[in-house]
C-alpha cells in the first residue's frame, strides 16, 4: 500500500503543509511499518526524520518511545529526538536522520564491531530491551553505529548485546556469512564467541568478547 492509500490523498497533502508551516522542507515519503509511516527531510538545514502513527495501526508507541529517546540522548546510541506532535489526532515525532545502512546490508568493519558491543551493553546497563536487534534492520552502520527504532523498545530484562552479537557471530544467516568471509572465520571461532557470550551474560564482563574482536 502506498502512503497516499493509508493516510488518503488529502489527509497527506494536509499533513506535508503542516510540516510545512513548521518550517520542514524536501519532504518526501521514506519507508513504512506496521504503526508508523516514516518521511524524510530537512528542518533548519538538518536532514529529519519523521515518523507519523499510521491511522490503521492497532498501537500508539510513540509517547513512549519519545521518552525513551530523551532519556538514552545523553549517550549517544540513537540520534536525537527534536520535538513530538499530534496531527489530527495522529501522533508523530521527529528525529534526526542517522547516516548509514542497516547491518543487514553494510559493509561491516571491526571498528564498527566495537561500537556495536559499546552501545548494545551500554543499553544492556540501562536495563533497556530494545527488542528487535535480532533482524539486522535496527542497527546501522556508517561513520558510526547507530540504533534507531525504539518503539517496542522497554524497561525489562535486556538482551540487547546476546541479541546483536549472536546474529552477527553465532546464528548462520546472511550477515553472519558475511562477516566469516570477509575475516576470515571458522567454527572454532563460533564457539568462542557462544563461550563469551555465555560469560557476559553471567558475569557482565565484556573482556572475553572484545578479545575475540581484537583478533580479527
Amino acid at each position: 500500500m502506498t502512503f497516499e492509500n493509508i493516510l488518503g490523498v488529502k489527509r497527506l497533502e494536509r499533513f506535508l503543509n503542516h510540516l510545512d508551516r513548521l518550517g520542514f522542507e524536501r519532504v518526501k515519503p521514506y519507508s513504512k511499518g506496521t504503526t508508523s509511516l516514516v518521511f524524510l527531510g530537512e528542518l533548519h538545514g538538518k536532514k529529519v526524520i519523521v515518523k507519523l502513527q499510521r491511522p490503521d495501526s492497532p498501537r500508539n508507541n510513540f509517547s513512549k518511545e519519545a521518552k525513551i529517546l530523551k532519556t538514552i540522548e545523553p549517550f549517544g546510541v540513537t540520534p536525537p529526538l527534536v520535538f513530538t506532535g499530534t496531527f489530527e489526532g495522529l501522533a508523530y515525532l521527529v528525529r534526526e536522520f542517522a547516516e548509514g545502512e542497516p547491518v543487514l546490508y553494510a559493509e561491516i568493519e571491526k571498528h564498527h564491531l566495537f561500537q556495536i558491543a559499546e552501545k548494545t551493553a551500554l543499553l544492556d546497563r540501562l536495563y533497556l530491551d530494545h527488542g528487535q536487534l535480532q533482524g539486522g534492520k535496527h542497527i546501522l552502520v556508517g561513520k558510526r553505529v547507530y540504533i534507531i527504532d525504539f518503539e517496542k523498545a522497554n524497561w525489562r530484562k535486556p538482551n540487547n548485546l546476546t541479541s546483536a552479537f549472536s546474529m552477527l557471530f553465532v546464528g548462520r544467516n546472511a550477515i553472519s556469512e558475511r562477516l566469516y568471509e570477509e575475516f576470515g572465520l571458522d567454527d572454532e571461532f563460533r564457539e568462542e564467541v557462544k563461550k563469551a557470550l555465555r560469560e557476559y551474560k553471567r558475569t557482565g564482563r565484556l573482556s572475553r568478547l572484545l578479545g575475540l574482536l581484537s583478533g580479527l
